[in-house]
């Protein structure tokens, strides 16, 4: 009689060591049911990492919401916005539009935007961090930084308060929703837009904005390009940069040692992207055949699912270590790496601009504090990266045992952020299926028609 409750109560004890992998499996079932019976996933069964970019740069696979299911989750998340987002945009004169403005807000000199990315970080972080020894969440503390820095080159003008909590809280919203966290909150993303829409009203935006879009579409266009997009992917970004050196002390320290070393930067911002890229999957579709070899057509319509975590570990020694030295001896053009997508296919508009902000950022960081962290390090961290400052200059002292309390802390959160997953994960899915937002969208008369709209 007693065998049940001690079988109980050892699967409750070790629940942090098995229940986490099994339900994101089970996650992984849920979403194989939204990709449908014809997605094709790259690398996979029928076609290796050999294939992957060439299929990926191919001018057929670049179809990018219309006819995916795929695409009625992602539209979910993002909205409002991803009819007129530049990653979600059909090809076209909107599409070229969209591209040509985003990299107007982009342009810039290189000392220019480093400067303006160090002064938004060295301001938040002398706010936000005031003790000795702090514990933090690094997604939560790069947030503030990226919205002021987007603030600016949206506006020219340093970022108020206000407007820094509009977009610190429709930004977390949205990656908290992408990560099946939390649940979506359209008031809390309706009231960003209403802002914009005011400031795009009054003429406040330092450069014309897309003319093929209306002001309702321009406003989603900002918020969904500049304070979505671009904040969340650069604080995912930083978070697991910065988690990598809490993680390892030689890379941190000589980094901290020699900010001014561009090229050591470049590869362990290389080797993080590698072990955690951040995205997981890009889906495309195909919007004619695909003649991969003499014997093997992608047909028109087919879904394409290019894993990144699978192909960025692929072909190279250990691909599980972080190791930024392997790359004095690899060129990220010849192995498989693709951190901002692949060029004849949509790359990530801020490919230039990425490594050279986060560089800045990571400097005025490892000016003030030395990190250290004994958490787990997935690629979706979900954990927000918890993570301890400890003050340049202050001594060490007791944070042996807080990073004990941490590796405890999240071990159990682990258990129950995976079965939340699970449940709002699923949920999300059913709904989305429900409100099928781009198929809807794509059933309409083109954009510029009378009857669009």
């Amino acid at each position: 009689m007693r065998v049940v409750p001690v079988l109980a109560a050892a699967a409750v004890l070790t629940a942090p060591r098995w229940l986490p992998q099994r339900v994101v499996a089970l996650r992984g079932k849920v979403f194989e049911l939204v990709n449908g019976d014809n997605a094709i996933t790259l690398p996979g069964e029928r076609f290796g990492p050999e294939e992957f970019r060439e299929i990926y740069s191919h001018p057929n696979a670049g179809g990018r919401s219309e006819g995916a299911g795929l695409s009625d989750l992602f539209w979910y998340w993002l909205s409002p916005g991803p009819e007129v987002h530049q990653e979600h945009i059909e090809a076209g004169p909107r599409y070229d539009d969209v591209a040509r403005t985003t990299q107007r807000f982009l342009a810039g000199s290189s000392a220019s935007l480093a400067a303006t990315a160090a002064r938004c970080a060295a301001a938040v972080l002398d706010e936000e961090v005031r003790g000795d020894v702090t514990a933090v969440r690094l997604r939560d503390l790069m947030m503030p930084i990226w919205a002021e820095f987007n603030y600016e080159l949206v506006f020219g003008e340093p970022c108020p308060r206000r407007a820094r909590d509009l977009i610190v809280g429709n930004a977390t919203d949205v990656v908290n929703a992408l990560k099946c966290t939390g649940l979506r909150h359209p008031e809390r993303r309706a009231r960003l837009t209403r802002y914009l829409r005011a400031r795009v009203e009054a003429g406040d935006v330092v450069h014309d904005l897309p003319a093929t879009l209306d002001i309702p579409e321009q406003v989603h266009y900002l918020q969904g390009t500049f304070f979505n997009t671009s904040v969340v992917q650069l604080s995912e970004a930083m978070a697991h940069l910065l988690l990598v050196l809490a993680q390892h002390h030689d890379v941190q320290q000589r980094l901290a040692a020699n900010p001014s070393d561009e090229r050591y930067f470049s590869h362990v911002l290389d080797e993080a992207l590698r072990v955690f890229p951040l995205f997981g999957i890009a889906h495309r579709i195909t919007t004619g055949d695909i003649d991969v070899d003499e014997h093997t057509t992608l047909p028109r319509g087919s879904v394409l699912c290019f894993s990144y975590p699978d192909y960025h570990a692929s072909g190279h020694r250990d691909p599980e270590v972080f190791d930024p030295c392997r790359w004095a001896e690899l060129s990220a053009r010849d192995v498989p790496h693709v951190p901002f997508g692949i060029a004849a296919n949509r790359p990530c508009p801020a490919w230039r601009l990425s490594p050279l902000v986060m560089r800045a950022v990571t400097g005025e960081v490892l000016r003030r504090f030395r990190l250290d962290s004994s958490v787990r390090h997935t690629r979706s961290l979900p954990s927000r990266g918890p993570c301890l400052l400890v003050r340049r200059g202050a001594p060490e002292r007791g944070t042996a045992a807080v990073l004990g309390l941490l590796r405890v802390r999240d071990r159990w959160e682990d258990v129950e952020c995976s079965l939340r997953q699970l449940v709002l994960g699923t949920w999300m899915v059913l709904d989305a299926r429900r409100q099928r937002l781009a198929g809807r969208y794509f059933e309409q008369p083109p954009p510029g028609c009378p009857a669009h709209r």
